[in-house]
């Protein structure tokens, strides 16, 4: 295989890795805040704000694969 190969690769891997992982734990985490607005009604107001700052972080997560993916194939001749 060539460099320009590895480097394809590497970069499929790195959105495949940042994409998949954070999606599971942002589902984890939407069905635990639903479970919990669930139990308790009058606590929806903050658990929804900590759901959203806690989605966002992950968010981050695929966004920074997307970005080492971007760096990757500029590599690519």
């Amino acid at each position: 295989m060539t460099e320009n190969a590895f480097i394809a690769i590497a970069a499929a891997l790195a959105i495949a890795f940042s994409t998949v992982f954070p999606a599971m734990g942002q589902g984890k985490a939407a069905k635990t805040a639903l479970e919990s607005i669930a139990r308790q009604p009058e606590a929806a107001k903050d658990i929804r704000s900590t759901l959203l700052l806690a989605l966002a972080l992950m968010e981050a997560l695929t966004i920074y694969g997307l970005l080492i993916a971007f760096m990757l194939v500029g590599k690519i001749k």
